[in-house]
């Protein structure tokens, strides 16, 4: 066992894939470090006890409560490492600051786009921006690109460019990237040199028997009901079927909650084909995922790598994916799955028709050879092993 590690986090108002990602990374390095944890919530800045507008403004750039937070974790852990994840709006830079100060290296892990993004998806009003890669912020802040205020935006904005500007960032050793695709995109802006970050995918807790794999022909979403999710291209291509096929179109079903829960319930009166889940868990999640046909993922945005792919594949089904960002490194087309062009409405129900064309033979043995991705790339042994080196040359 080596120096520990101290894990630091800020959680989201609303938990998503990244926070799962956290505490499965957590679990993984306890077998064989000494982890401590030093989190922040997003929450403690709403409610009675929350700091004044005027403060959490101040606080976004430099808080120092949440410096000595920190300082006092990583004396009390003894740890020699500290593995930064979202540390916004509550940690702020003033940890990275922190830790250069006490010479503690940092591997921070890029789970979006972020430190570079002042929204973290660069997807500004129906498009991807990489404009925010070079430093330009504009476009995001003209969006209202975090929590949807223009002035928070630019107060976001401005942190990030104070940021890469202080020095701050020294203290980062290793930046980790969970996908070639980002990886690629933040070299080439110059954001980071090629030798200081590294590419290591999530890895994830199969299931250790397979249960009956059941087809009931009907097509799976999964995720949060947003924008960059394609949402409405996946709407469109049901529409398109219906007017295709109509009684015969097969099933749409969306699991998830989100800003465009409301469109998705209007556009189901017009559409019979479509059925709206809400937010499913557990049980009810596994047994959607054992007898859908497919699972869809029409993602428009960069995704960074997208787990709902391990989900599908941990239950030995196809994925129909948008070629965006790190889905094309997940989802292999005639193999595994189909890809589309993201937002391409027409060539997503291309896919839906081939794979509607297949034999039930055809479509299982796209779904076998996903779990076989899955349970040979994404195994924990292998996520140890590469976290390792990793830590060894952030060390040394």
């Amino acid at each position: 066992m080596s120096g520990g590690i101290l894990q630091v986090f800020n959680r989201y108002l609303h938990p998503g894939g990244e926070e799962k990602s956290v505490d499965r990374i957590y679990q993984h390095l306890r077998e064989d470090h000494a982890v401590s944890r030093c989190f922040f919530d997003s929450a403690e800045w709403l409610g009675p006890r929350a700091p004044s507008t005027a403060e959490q403004g101040k606080r976004l750039f430099w808080n120092e409560d949440a410096s000595s937070r920190f300082g006092s974790a990583l004396e009390s852990s003894g740890a020699k490492v500290a593995l930064f994840h979202n540390i916004y709006p509550v940690g702020s830079p003033a940890l990275y600051k922190a830790a250069l100060d006490r010479r503690v290296p940092v591997i921070q892990y890029l789970h979006n786009f972020r430190p570079f993004s002042v929204g973290g998806t660069l997807f500004v009003n129906g498009r991807v921006c990489d404009n925010s890669l070079r430093g330009n912020y504009a476009a995001e802040v003209r969006a209202g690109a975090w929590q949807d205020s223009v002035l928070k935006s630019a107060a976001f904005a401005l942190m990030l460019k104070i940021l890469h500007r202080s020095g701050w960032l020294r203290s980062v050793k290793t930046w980790i990237a969970i996908s070639e695709f980002m990886r690629d995109r933040i070299v080439e802006a110059g954001l980071v040199p090629p030798d200081r970050i590294q590419t290591l995918r999530h890895s994830w807790n199969a299931l250790p028997v397979l249960p009956p794999v059941k087809d009931d022909g009907y097509y799976l979403f999964l995720g949060r009901l947003v924008d960059t999710k394609g949402i409405n291209p996946l709407l469109d291509a049901w529409d398109a079927l219906r007017v295709k096929w109509g009684d015969r179109t097969p099933q749409l079903k969306i699991a998830g909650v989100g800003p465009l829960s409301e469109r998705v319930s209007q556009r189901i009166c017009n559409n019979s084909a479509i059925s709206l889940l809400g937010q499913i868990d557990h049980e009810a999640k596994a047994e959607a995922l054992r007898c859908c046909r497919a699972v869809v993922v029409p993602s428009v945005w960069w995704e960074p790598l997208g787990l709902v792919v391990y989900e599908a594949y941990d239950y030995a089904k196809p994925v129909l994916a948008a070629r965006a960002g790190g889905l094309t490194e997940t989802v292999h087309a005639g193999t595994t799955g189909l890809l589309h062009e993201p937002g391409n409405v027409s060539a997503l129900v291309s896919d839906i028709l081939t794979m509607e064309s297949m034999s039930p033979e055809g479509r299982a043995n796209m779904g076998s050879a996903g779990r076989e991705w899955l349970l040979r790339e994404a195994n924990p042994s292998l996520w140890q092993r590469r976290f390792e080196a990793i830590l060894a040359r952030s060390l040394s």
